[in-house]
């Protein structure tokens, strides 16, 4: 055959596209681009990706994958495509075929996205479809919430009860149409439906619904909605009797609110948001971004933060409730009782939810898997996450080591598992505090779903060092090969995997509680470290911690430690504001069990000194939510204010100093934003003076901050830009929580380098 002939000659080619593939219109996307190839051949889901077979000449081939890279669903991210030489085979023309399930190896799995842009418009002008609730597309709609098993097709989610009609049926088989595929494809007739409970009624019509929503609105009524991927609680967030009254029956006493708005121009007027935070707000994922208030809600909403925590509606109800209220910002809740996962059956809504909300508004298609809502913020332009959940789980994270068949059981507080499938690590969705049989029950449930649903086969399961966090006790029962790892270092390890690091870094993890290899309680350690091994060269001096766990909503108790330490028995002859709301005998009680060491574990932690530094200057000596205290100490800083307090770097960093100006400072009436911003300066300059002496000493350039206390922004921000400043390369965390939802990716690879 000549040259030319060969080249001209059709050969069959497989393509292998892997990535975020499924759930996002890919198929019908291969399908319309082979079409206007004139290409012969098929499309299939597998649970590994998406596969192509064409009949084509090479420079075709070369055209065909060059239109899908650029071209590919706004929804969807490639991450690799591959093609080979097969066997001949004759197409007629260009088919989907149906999807197989070949191996145990994974495509990734869609989110669940918000409702587009053209939905609401059909929501407007499609006949079966107006004001319908349920409206999606491929570009759109519920993922991840209502997937059980791959590949990706309608009878392998919890859409398999609803039977397509004639005109739904007709959209999912026209290449034409922007439903071409849409596994949870719906409509008035076919679809789920609303049912709403209230005063013992049960309402069925959407529109006599919608109306009912906004009028319970309106008249200071609390609702309980279905959502995505689990209830929220709703009510107007301009009226303080409402959300007062939402706060005491959902036992929530001092966290705030998260707040939904009507659209971007209505938030605006009730918080600064620059152009990364309205990226931010406005993407598929919708999460919830943290802000700065500019104008107040109701005070409850708040409870005395100068910050909101601010979304945008991304299911259809949210748009139709808006379009009839007068008001443009409602409280949206998780639909919980506090500590509790939120619910995701109907009958433990109607059960559990009617006790706090005057009405209950359920639909009839099941959440598979539970997502709270997601939380981000901005700092230094890029957006940071403290809550990965709904828009972002399952996303995986691609790593530069082998983690196959390793489980991470992660922390107590924020849980995420981790599960490793080859060089990629699948963190679980938001599952909340280990603390309750109800939360470890969500925990243990939505472990075995991830083994179902990734085809994953433990051989190795890691945890915390801490004897007696639920997620150890899961790996001691699982009678699998258990390895523990430090808390800080899986810190480290969590933000060296997102970057991609494997070499030795100074590691900065700054905390509330960690167990540390002495048995203390860590929480301000510097190390330098790799994936595997870790050496601790500097931490805060080490503090009693009098009751144990109780200082962590008492942080008073932690303040009179400091004073104890610094003034011994005249620390009540000091007169601070604080001391005098506390019982004399109390304190006395206090300073025996320090002295005795009855029930006074010892701590290095960061957590625990601002806990400290917030009861002395009486801003926070009791906390009503974790972390309270340190959250208030940021709400008051004044970035104007440049100066901090004297501080010890030995051995051990020393506080002392610092202690007494704060006291003295408190004596002076100095302002609290002033205290509050010198002490944050002070952990700021602390941190640099460490990380820049020991550079010196072992030559290492490269830093890696993590920890819970880096969700201070004031903190994160300044900190990195010093370090740039003086020539350090920074590594923070974005696309995984710092708090310890990022524990279990640190475990996960310092397993996998360690064994």
């Amino acid at each position: 055959m000549s040259q030319s002939n060969q080249k001209n000659k059709e050969t069959t080619f497989l393509i292998e596209i892997k990535g975020l593939v499924q759930g996002v219109g890919f198929r019908p996307f291969i399908y319309r681009i082979a079409k206007k190839y004139n290409l012969k051949g098929c499309v299939e889901n597998r649970n590994d990706g998406v596969a192509i077979k064409i009949n084509c000449i090479k420079q075709i081939l070369e055209e065909f994958i060059s239109s899908i890279k650029h071209l590919a669903p706004p929804a969807s991210n490639i991450e690799s495509i591959d093609f080979k030489v097969v066997d001949d085979e004759d197409f007629i023309d260009f088919q989907i075929v149906k999807s197989q399930s070949i191996s145990n190896q994974i495509t990734d799995i869609s989110p669940d996205i918000a409702v587009c842009r053209d939905c609401l418009e059909d929501m407007k002008i499609q006949y079966n479809r107006i004001d319908y609730p349920f409206i999606n597309c491929t570009n759109c709609g519920p993922r991840f919430t209502i997937i059980k098993d791959l590949p990706y097709d309608r009878d392998k989610t919890s859409m398999e009860d609803f039977k397509m009609c004639p005109d739904c049926l007709k959209e999912y088989k026209d290449i034409n149409d922007r439903r071409f595929h849409a596994q949870p494809v719906a409509c008035a007739v076919c679809g789920p439906e609303y049912s709403l409970l209230y005063e013992n009624e049960e309402i069925k019509n959407n529109h006599t619904i919608i109306s009912k929503l906004a009028d319970l609105i309106k008249n200071k009524k609390i609702l309980a909605i279905k959502g995505l991927g689990g209830y929220f609680l709703a009510c107007n967030a301009l009226c303080e009797e409402t959300v007062s009254r939402l706060r005491k029956q959902k036992n929530r006493e001092g966290k705030p609110f998260a707040v939904m708005f009507s659209d971007i121009d209505s938030l605006k007027k009730y918080a600064i948001v620059d152009k990364n935070e309205e990226i931010s707000l406005l993407s598929l994922k919708r999460p919830i971004v943290l802000l700065q208030q500019k104008k107040e809600l109701a005070p409850s909403v708040t409870v005395g933060f100068n910050t909101i925590g601010a979304m945008l509606p991304y299911m259809p109800i949210h748009y139709l409730l808006f379009e009839k209220l007068d008001i443009s910002a409602i409280v949206l809740t998780s639909g919980n009782i506090s500590d509790e996962p939120i619910v995701t059956n109907n009958k433990t809504a109607i059960e559990k939810l009617s006790g706090i909300a005057d009405a209950v508004l359920t639909y009839n298609r099941d959440i598979y898997n539970r997502t709270d809502d997601s939380v981000v913020t901005i700092v230094n332009k890029v957006e940071r996450i403290f809550r990965r959940s709904r828009g972002y789980v399952p996303i995986p994270l691609k790593l530069n080591l082998n983690v196959d068949g390793i489980l991470a059981t992660g922390a107590e507080l924020v849980n995420c598992f981790c599960i490793g499938k080859g060089k990629q690590a699948i963190l679980s969705q938001h599952i909340g505090d280990l603390k309750n049989m109800e939360t470890y029950e969500f925990y243990c449930e939505s472990i075995e779903k991830f083994k179902k649903l990734f085809r994953f086969n433990p051989k190795l399961i890691v945890s915390d060092l801490h004897p007696d966090y639920l997620s150890t006790k899961y790996a001691n029962d699982s009678k699998i090969k258990h390895f523990k790892v430090q808390h800080h270092h899986a810190h480290i390890a969590s933000c060296m995997a997102e970057h991609k690091l494997d070499e030795k870094v100074i590691g900065v993890s700054f905390d509330g509680t960690g167990y540390g290899d002495d048995n203390n309680i860590w929480g301000s350690e510097f190390f330098v470290c790799d994936l595997k091994e870790y050496t601790r060269i500097n931490h805060f001096d080490y503090m009693p911690m009098p009751g144990g766990d109780k200082v962590t909503s008492e942080p008073w108790r932690m303040a009179v430690s400091y004073l104890y330490n610094l003034f011994g028995d005249k620390l009540q002859k000091l007169n601070l504001p604080f001391l005098k709301q506390i019982n004399a005998s109390s304190i006395e009680l206090l300073c025996t069990a320090i002295d005795k060491k009855i029930n006074s574990p010892m701590t290095s932690s960061a957590g625990r000194l601002f806990d400290a530094v917030a009861a002395i200057i009486n801003l926070c000596p009791v906390s009503k939510f974790h972390a309270e205290a340190p959250m208030r100490l940021e709400a008051i800083i004044d970035r104007q204010i440049k100066q901090a307090y004297p501080y010890v770097i030995g051995k051990t960093i020393l506080f002392e100093e610092t202690i007494d100006q704060i006291i003295k400072d408190v004596k002076q009436h100095t302002s609290l934003s002033e205290i509050s911003t010198k002490f944050h300066n002070t952990i700021i300059s602390i941190i640099i003076d460490v990380v820049k002496k020991n550079r010196n000493i072992y030559h290492i350039n490269k830093v890696v901050l993590s920890g819970g206390s880096f969700q201070n922004k004031y903190l994160i921000e300044n900190v990195e830009n010093l370090l740039i400043k003086n020539d350090f390369e920074v590594f923070s965390h974005k696309k995984v929580p710092t708090n310890d939802g990022g524990i279990s990716l640190g475990q996960l690879v310092i397993a996998a380098k360690s064994i």
